[in-house]
């Protein structure tokens, strides 16, 4: 919504300047989006003139030298429009004023005749296209010779106060608005009555309690036509469950042409393109109300009958923008004996639009079901100013106020006659009431506010006011009746227009236990993600919504629970209308859209959940039996999952150390370790990891995650080389994790003793098991054992191996001797002997 700053201040005017104005708006309920500006930089320099003589240009045929009166005498000025007359009111540029675009005016020699100032056109002010004639100020509301004007309904709407007074001399901005600071407001879908200028005027009132003028709608115009409406037209609702109310007026004797300038400023500013003088009228009137309106040439529709129906199967019609659409069934349309003359609510059709050749106008205000509005809208791909306000659900009591402006305004800018009489089918709902206790302000909102204040804000938003002690009787005004329907929306209305940003007191909520604590289940998670970052990876958050054919991408079997994917009941698009069962889905896209763009590798992990369908039944890899079995339908398991993939930055011995299985059980065992767990895999296989080079996770002899490399065929479908990934089921570590805090060890300053050995085990002993036993055998000045090579061949036979430990001795009372540390060499070595192997010398 556009608001014109000029505009607004005719209603009311708190003294603020444009960026204070917005500021209150946006700390009250009311976003201001930006504050933009229409027209030149400044009015300075801008006045009304008088053309009082016009000649021939000495040297060009197409240019006419005229004589303006300025109100400091009379200038000359150099014109090429040619409509330029004698006795006309125009606005005049002066040396000096800057125009729209930045373009300084200076006095200039025209074929040797010098202009002081310009007689400007409607495309230098910015007010249309027509850059062929000057812009011409409107005689009634100027009046002819410098005379108070009569009072008109134009001029009245335009300015609440007595008639304006324009003389040469005038500044312009008292006109038109040439320079205007515009407020763009994003309007919330329960304020509607921020849709209209008075509204956000009786906004501005509640806030700033400067005074509000008298809506513009408590005069009505004058019936002067012949006859009555019900000779001209008749409306018949077939639907009034979707059309509460329609109101019409017949209007005749229209001229149908040009709006006069002021009118047009007004449009152009709040975004409105202006057309002729009926169409912006009922514009104009829209804005100013939040009313929409539709004028009927009442000539093209037979007999004058209008029916409000819904559409039949295979109705077709073409709207004002030139589209022929198709309709549904519950699309609403007002139509006459023969065919639809337009979409209720949203757009009218091309064959019944008002024209220059029109002369009788029936004017339509009526007011439709929201709901069904915004959804024809959206499944015809048609938005307008109407719809954007019918959709907000108006109420039938806002188009009888359109009614009375508009009619004053065709009667004076049109010449109309307003034919006796209002076509009404429907009638006005009785008004909503609701009590406000004001104890319970305070109890709500922490902050007590006396029942005169609750009162007396109230009234300033419009709302009707009986008072009986501490209670409080308010009558909800129409626009305002979809928005406060309950106490608490009283309440909120109360509390948003005081300064809660600096009155409301700052205290702690009361309760008798601790607060503000992570709980074991919460730390033990962070620990698991720190230790994730620790070794550099780089966290994210993926979607959670997924493509159906995601289990065929993850190669996943028939009869895999994974595959029993949940389905979303209104899914935006396909590619993310159902929940992903595994966080690998999304560390595999997000992989793939940054080695596209350029990353030469990725480490990747995500926390977060993955969701499967009949957790008490989804048993295997990462099924619902991790947490004991779930009844629900759709079970959702917090995961943490890891991705490596790309060019490795790591080298050894000059060659890249590959995202491989072991890479990824690395990272594995650090985050296990985190958690004072013990890394415990036996080899499995998963649908998406590679044959032979993945494993299954035990914790308590239970599967709780798998980790390996990744599938050639799903690292292909997802454009990777390669890459190897885990994931893991949270519940079930946190749960094993040992309670009583983080373990740690003493700092001790005697140092280690380290050592280098190496083991020879026949080839079926794991590496794991090997490293157990040395521990063992070092007893407890053994401080850690990690192994660093495997070597195969000649030297140590078929079917052994060799492997590389290295060893850290320390005592955390004392430095070490030779003969100590040989001791637990000797028993490290007995150690070995049970498992069948040795040290090498």
């Amino acid at each position: 919504m556009r608001v014109p700053v000029s505009w607004l201040r005719e209603y009311c005017d708190p003294g603020w300047d444009s960026d204070r104005l917005a500021e209150r708006l946006a700390l009250t309920g009311t976003e201001v989006e930006r504050v933009s500006h229409a027209g030149a930089p400044s009015s300075e320099g801008f006045v009304v003139g008088r053309v009082t003589g016009v000649g021939p240009h000495p040297d060009a045929d197409r240019l006419s030298v005229c004589t303006v009166d300025t109100g400091d005498g009379e200038r000359t000025i150099v014109c090429g429009a040619p409509n330029v007359a004698a006795g006309q009111l125009v606005p005049v540029a002066l040396p000096g004023a800057v125009l729209p675009g930045d373009v300084k005016l200076k006095k200039a020699k025209l074929r040797g005749v010098e202009s002081d100032g310009m007689i400007l056109s409607e495309s230098e002010l910015e007010l249309g296209e027509d850059s062929d004639g000057i812009a011409v100020i409107d005689q009634d509301i100027a009046g002819s010779s410098g005379e108070p004007a009569r009072r008109r309904a134009g001029a009245r709407l335009a300015r609440p106060g007595p008639a304006h007074r324009a003389r040469p001399g005038t500044p312009l901005a008292e006109v038109v608005a040439v320079s205007d600071d515009v407020l763009e407001l994003e309007v919330t879908s329960n304020r509607a009555d921020c849709l209209a200028i008075y509204g956000v005027a009786r906004e501005v009132h509640a806030i700033s309690e400067a005074s509000l003028a008298d809506p513009p709608w408590s005069e009505d115009a004058e019936a002067a036509g012949e006859g009555a409406a019900v000779d001209y037209a008749s409306v018949t609702v077939e639907v009034p469950e979707l059309c509460p109310r329609f109101t019409a007026r017949v209007f005749t004797g229209v001229t149908v042409g040009p709006s006069p300038i002021w009118l047009k400023a007004r449009l152009v500013a709040a975004g409105q393109r202006p057309i002729n003088n009926v169409v912006d009228i009922t514009n104009y009137v829209m804005l100013l109300t939040g009313q929409p309106l539709h004028a009927f040439d009442l000539a093209q529709v037979p007999d004058g009958a209008l029916v409000v129906r819904t559409a039949r199967p295979g109705e077709r019609i073409t709207t004002l923008d030139g589209v022929e659409r198709s309709l549904e069934s519950d699309t609403v349309l007002v139509c006459d004996r023969e065919k639809a003359s337009g979409i209720a609510g949203i757009m009218g059709g091309a064959a019944s639009e008002v024209s220059e050749r029109t002369s009788r106008v029936l004017l339509e205000v009526a007011t439709w079901d929201g709901v069904n509005i915004l959804r024809t809208s959206r499944r015809l791909g048609l938005r307008s100013e109407a719809s954007a306000r019918f959709e907000k659900q108006l109420h039938p009591a806002l188009t009888m106020r359109a009614q009375r402006i508009a009619s004053r305004l065709l009667i004076e800018l049109c010449g109309a006659k307003l034919v006796p009489g209002t076509i009404d089918a429907g009638e006005e709902p009785d008004p909503i009431e609701v009590t406000l206790r004001v104890p319970r302000v305070g109890r709500l909102i922490g902050l007590e506010i006396d029942a005169e204040t609750c009162a007396a804000r109230l009234e300033r938003l419009g709302f009707g006011v009986r008072r009986n002690g501490d209670e409080i009787r308010a009558t909800v005004p129409p626009e305002r009746a979809s928005d406060v329907s309950r106490e608490a929306d009283l309440i909120e209305e109360v509390a948003r227009l005081g300064n809660l940003d600096t009155e409301l007191p700052s205290t702690l909520p009361a309760t008798r236990e601790r607060i503000g604590r992570l709980t074991r289940e919460q730390l033990l998670r962070r620990d698991a993600e720190d230790a994730l970052r620790g070794i550099g990876a780089d966290e994210i958050v993926g979607w959670s919504l997924a493509a159906p054919d995601l289990p065929e991408r993850l190669r996943l079997p028939a009869g895999d629970p994974r595959r029993e994917l949940v389905e979303l009941s209104n899914p935006l698009s396909v590619e993310h209308s159902v929940l992903r069962p595994l966080l690998l889905a999304s560390l595999l896209d997000a992989a793939r859209l940054n080695l596209a763009r350029g990353a030469e590798h990725v480490v990747l992990f995500e926390s977060g959940h993955a969701y499967l369908r009949d957790g008490d039944r989804a048993g295997g890899e990462l099924g619902g039996s991790f947490s004991g079995g779930h009844p629900a339908p759709v079970y959702e398991p917090h995961r943490l999952a890891y991705l490596a993939s790309g060019e490795p930055p790591q080298r050894w011995r000059g060659e890249p150390v590959p995202y491989d299985y072991f890479a990824a059980k690395a990272a594995l065992e650090a985050l296990l370790g985190r958690l004072g767990l013990a890394s415990e895999v036996e080899a499995a296989e998963q649908p998406f990891l590679h044959p032979g080079r993945s494993a299954r996770l035990l914790v308590e002899g239970a599967a709780v995650g798998w980790v390996g490399e990744l599938h050639p065929l799903v690292a292909r479908d997802w454009d990777l080389a390669g890459g190897a990934a885990f994931e893991v089921d949270l519940a079930p570590l946190i749960a094993a994790a040992p309670s009583g805090g983080e373990p740690y060890h003493d700092v001790t300053t005697f140092p280690a003793v380290y050592q280098d050995v190496a083991v020879v085990v026949p080839d079926d002993v794991a590496a794991a098991r090997v490293r157990e036993v040395v521990l063992e055998g070092g007893g407890e000045l053994l401080r850690s054992a990690e192994v660093f090579d495997l070597y195969r061949g000649e030297q140590v036979g078929e079917n052994s191996k060799s492997l590389a430990l290295r060893l850290s001795f320390q005592a955390p009372d004392r430095t070490l001797t030779d003969e100590e540390v040989g001791e637990r060499r000797a028993a490290i070595t007995a150690a070995l002997e049970r498992i069948g192997g040795s040290l090498r010398e």
